[in-house]
């Protein structure tokens, strides 16, 4: 997995590449944890994520409820198919903000 991070202001858009597993969800979470307090904003373009386990959609859902909390938007955006039908069988398409 790469994490490529990038700044529009106050505006956080992470690019994740590749695999967000059991491994590397350790590291994403790390990088989201390393800028919390440093955007207003956070988005997650998945445009070249080609999979994504229940140990990344742990991630994404103790992100969001650490946002919340704050006010602060948080968007995944850019989801191949392979990856939404992820998040449609585990109904985590009903709770995450998906564009």
């Amino acid at each position: 997995m790469d994490i490529t991070k990038s700044y529009n202001e106050k505006e956080l858009t992470l690019s994740i590449e590749g695999r967000i597993d059991t491994i590397t969800s350790k590291d994403l979470d790390k990088e989201i944890n390393d800028e919390l307090g440093n955007f207003d904003s956070l988005i997650m373009d998945f445009t070249d994520l080609e999979y994504i386990s229940s140990a990344g959609l742990r991630v994404l859902i103790a992100t969001q409820k650490k946002l919340k909390a704050d006010d602060v938007p948080f968007v995944i955006k850019n989801i191949n198919e392979a990856v939404g039908e992820i998040f449609r069988m585990s109904g985590f398409d009903k709770i995450l903000d998906i564009q």
